[in-house]
């Protein structure tokens, strides 16, 4: 490294992404003061987890939770940040960096200016609603269209980023296709069989996958309308997602000279052809190779922060593990697992469990892996490929895990302990075993203690099981499990104790929670106001009243709230059954309104785009034909969906349509943890999709067959098997227990599946198998119902009960008169 002065330098880094950010983390921990840093990004901001902007478009993150610098880090360092500006030039005999704003000068010049996403140069490839997904801007895009009720999505590109990009405009309600070129998903990743699977595993969760399609033509006047393939087929589009990959960014590199291949060209020290000028992340080219994960970025942060530091450090290429997670399914892949003379594959198949694992193995040695739906050995798999070790001695057992060598058990611990220490936990920031366990064992003695000492789990969440594991096994006995987290910062109680003391101290009020639960704040908050709520309501129906301040803005105003501060009303339909009177209804309410129909999944049909001062009136005049609010906004039972059985269909055993009306009829108004749907097939066949829902019956000729916690949104589970029943009323009562048991056990915002999976199948199948205690449980539903089964389109409409819908005291209640 050249001589420099005792004074402060001045640096200044072009691109505020992961790569850069991490340097400048390591440059600020390592010699704090030692430099005067200008930091210039083209976006209007600063670090944030591209990683992340995945949850984001699905909506289960918002943008602030994946910020990694916000503007009071960039303050405390002293980083003058020059964001939403672009850099014209680099003068390198003057050392400056020009951009749209002004110069600055530079004794040390950082390019960290990343890639840029490839678009396809096909016909309409310029044309509005065609995006790619890179940044927060792609994302909002895609967000901003998806809420069109119906919007198409058609994604170019089945790699990783065109996946997650389906699976979140799907999660949105989009109609979602996927074209990709190859034969499988994710080539470059998985072999055929994984990619089968995957591509199986998409098309569940309601997402088109078209694989071998050549994309000629993308049409539409003015915007997307439709996407044209070679073959014919045509799409229609309201917006089209490239993900084909990405292309360094390396135009102002080569415009100041720097020596270019593909990308920047450096040295082991991250240095560019000019001595003064290093490069990082995406945009750099080492040894003819290119870089796309974060594991290799980061090593390249710490060498260049060493570097800049005067610190010996060369950045090496290492083995590249790929661990993902694409729509709730588990990938790994290692190595070279292609077909070749003189390699053996062992494969592991579970067809019910969704399971595919297969190794590669050349000359006594485990050169590649391929993992789907259990990836939970694929570290130790992973250094078995790295540290190139002989397999032979483990080959019958090899398949199976860590677990297994030696004769050892099943045991998930013993799969932690017996990875080396040099094994790769987190994959996002290149921590190993032997960090994380140095870490441990000086103090860091919790999950939140180690992310903050190694950055270990704190990129992507995936390695969050084994670094837990991790403690466990180094601390043995003192190891003590994650508490449950707080209900929110206003106490310290978990939700379960929360629930606990309710009961068990006789707490019948808000006020009585606060004040002997020790709640640090008056009147709670907008977290545990929801929450304390229910529970109060749950468990104390006749002492206690509801308390519309405390529901989320949707119950309140009894319509969900759309993107444009409209407001969706949907009245019920009882097992998705309807009369020329009710439709005549719905269209003149439609009419009068000015309201969208939509037909929704629930059969039910949905008014769209209702201002706020109409919402009474609308409630009057549908509930005056007779219809109820169909709770769609609610936490509680939103619909239960029939086929039309043994009245209609040749293939129907039983009356699905008049059992699903009675158990709607039975379980409306109930307020509940979270939502609740439920579905009853009147044949195996399951044309009511009974087999995905929080409850789910499956008529059969001997009965029915009660199913629980399933699920289709951001997971994808079958119900679990419940009970068998020979009778309706059997099946109700099973049924409202369940529901019973629920509402009086899980956690708010829990749906069923996430609590049956906390309390166990079993538990419940043993409390519902007591007789007496179902009865008990279907009786203190029923007392419940006694108070809260009530319409609140109807007593919205009564202006004395108004007074409990504060939130819609600007209404006029004229409109509803």
């Amino acid at each position: 490294m050249r001589e420099e002065s005792e004074m402060t330098r001045k640096l200044v880094v072009i691109g505020a992404g992961m790569a850069s950010g991490r340097a400048l983390e390591h440059l600020l921990e390592t010699a704090p003061g030692a430099f005067e840093i200008t930091l210039f990004n083209a976006e209007p901001r600063g670090n944030y987890n591209r990683i992340m902007l995945s949850p984001v478009l699905s909506g289960e993150k918002s943008f602030e939770e994946i910020v990694t610098h916000d503007d009071d880090w960039y303050a405390t360092n002293n980083v003058r940040c020059r964001f939403g500006e672009k850099v014209l030039k680099v003068d390198r005999d003057r050392k400056v960096v020009v951009g749209e704003k002004g110069e600055v000068p530079y004794d040390t010049l950082i390019f960290g200016t990343g890639s840029a996403p490839f678009i396809i140069p096909l016909p309409g490839h310029d044309l509005p609603g065609v995006v790619a997904y890179r940044d927060l801007e792609d994302t909002n895009a895609m967000i901003d269209v998806s809420a069109t009720p119906g919007a198409k999505a058609v994604v170019i590109g089945g790699g990783l980023l065109g996946l997650e990009a389906a699976a979140g405009l799907r999660l949105r309600g989009m109609d979602v296709t996927v074209l990709h070129i190859a034969s499988h998903l994710m080539e470059r990743q998985l072999d055929a069989a994984a990619g089968y699977l995957l591509k199986k595993d998409l098309e569940k969760r309601g997402i088109n996958v078209i694989l071998e399609a050549s994309t000629e033509e993308i049409v539409g006047d003015g915007k997307v309308e439709r996407v044209n393939l070679a073959d014919g087929t045509v799409l229609d589009a309201d917006i089209v997602v490239m993900a084909v990959g990405i292309r360094p960014a390396v135009t102002l590199a080569r415009d100041s000279g720097l020596d270019c291949g593909r990308a920047i060209k450096v040295d082991a020290q991250m240095r560019t052809s000019d001595p003064d000028v290093y490069a990082l992340g995406e945009c750099v080219e080492f040894e003819g190779n290119l870089f796309g994960l974060v594991a290799p970025l980061y090593d390249q942060a710490k060498v260049l922060a060493a570097t800049l530091t005067g610190t010996d450090a060369a950045f090496v290429m290492k083995e590249l593990s790929t661990k993902l997670k694409v729509t709730g399914c588990d990938l790994f892949s290692a190595g070279d697992f292609a077909e070749g003379d003189g390699r053996e594959d062992i494969v592991y198949r579970d067809p019910a469990r969704g399971i595919y694992k297969r190794l590669v193995i050349e000359d006594d040695r485990l050169i590649g892996a391929v993992m789907y739906g259990d990836t939970g050995d694929a570290n130790w798999f992973f250094g078995l490929i790295k540290d190139g070790t002989d397999v032979s001695d483990m080959r019958d057992t090899l398949i199976f895990g860590p677990a297994y060598q030696g004769g050892g058990s099943a045991d998930p611990l013993s799969a932690v302990a017996a990875l080396p220490l040099d094994a790769e936990i987190c994959g996002c920031n290149g921590v190993c075993k032997g960090t994380i366990v140095d870490a441990i064992e000086g103090g860091a003695t919790d999950l939140g203690a180690l992310r903050a000492v190694t950055k270990a789990s704190a990129s992507c969440g995936t390695c969050t099981g084994l670094v837990e594991q991790l403690l466990e096994v180094s601390l043995g006995d003192a190891f003590e499990k994650p508490a449950a987290q707080p209900i929110c910062t206003c106490c310290e109680l978990s939700h379960e104790d929360v629930r606990r003391l309710i009961k068990s101290q006789e707490l019948k009020s808000q006020e009585a929670v606060w004040q002997e639960l020790g709640w640090k704040t008056v009147n709670g908050c907008h977290v545990c106001r929801p929450a304390v709520n229910f529970y109060l309501l749950a468990d104390w129906p006749l002492d206690y009243h509801d308390d519309p301040q405390s529901r989320f803005v949707n119950e309140r105003n009894h319509a969900n709230i759309q993107k444009d501060g409209t407001y969706s009303v949907m009245p019920r339909m009882w097992g998705g059954m309807t009369t020329p009177e009710e439709l005549i209804a719905i269209a003149e309410a439609a009419k009068k309104y000015d309201a969208t129909v939509k037909v929704t999944g629930g059969q039910r049909i949905d008014l769209l785009g209702v201002k706020k001062e109409d919402l009474p009136a609308i409630w009057a005049d549908l509930n005056g034909a007779g219809m109820v609010s169909g709770h769609a906004y609610t936490k509680g039972l939103r619909t239960v969906k029939t086929c039309v059985g043994s009245d209609w269909c040749r293939f129907g055993t039983q009356d699905s349509t008049g059992l699903g009306i009675q158990l709607e009829k039975r379980l409306w108004g109930s307020w509940t943890p979270h939502k609740v749907k439920l579905g009853v097939s009147g044949c195996p066949r399951n044309c009511a999709e009974a087999t995905c829902k929080d409850v789910g019956i499956i008529c059969v000729d001997s009965g029915y067959q009660v199913g629980v916690a399933g699920a289709a949104g951001m997971d994808v589970k079958e119900t679990e098997r419940l009970v068998d029943v020979t009778s309706e009323e059997a099946a109700i009562e099973w049924t409202v227990a369940f529901v019973q048991l629920y509402r009086e056990n899980a956690k708010y915002l829990d749906r069923p599946y996430k609590w049956v999976a906390k309390v166990g199948l079993e538990w419940v199948k043993d409390v519902l198998s007591d007789e007496a205690e179902r009865k008990a449980l279907v009786e203190r539903f029923d007392v419940s119902q006694s108070v809260y089964q009530t319409d609140p389109w109807a007593e919205r409409a009564d202006p004395e009960a108004a007074r409990m819908f504060q939130p819609l005291a600007d209404l006029s209640l004229k409109a509803a008169e």
